[in-house]
């Protein structure tokens, strides 16, 4: 027989907040748990494993229809393993595209740092940069 488990418990073991996982329930990305007669949620191990699934996925910052995506994939044993790799490429490249931006934030924001002498002097060429448009 399946174990079941409290939400607080199934917090714990997943690394996922109850917060996150009522959200979960609610948005449809996770089934919705059983109740006892008090009304207390109550998740089997299917639910646990899906729950450590969306929360490496979130760690990899997948969104979260993305999040349901794979775990439509993960379920369909008939799946085709070319859309999961498409999906996770394009995730890919999504990140790629941030690390470039990041990077030229950064180069911006320390030669901005560069300039500034950091004393008492009211003149910022931080603030100056900043403001040209």
């Amino acid at each position: 027989m399946d174990k079941l488990v409290t939400i607080g418990k199934a917090s714990s073991s997943s690394g996922v907040s109850a917060k996150m996982i009522r959200y979960y329930e609610e948005v449809g990305v996770l089934k919705k748990a059983s109740r006892t007669d008090a009304g207390y949620r109550l998740y089997n191990q299917a639910q646990l494993q899906q729950l450590g699934f969306i929360r490496r996925a979130r760690n990899l910052g997948f969104s979260m229809t993305e999040i349901q995506s794979l775990l439509k994939f993960w379920l369909d044993t008939d799946r085709e393993s070319r859309n999961v790799k498409q999906l996770a490429l394009s995730h890919l490249q999504e990140i790629n595209e941030k690390i470039l931006e990041l990077e030229q934030m950064r180069e911006v924001l320390q030669t901005l740092a560069d300039k500034c002498d950091g004393n008492d002097n009211p003149d910022c060429p931080i603030l100056e940069g900043l403001a040209q448009t």
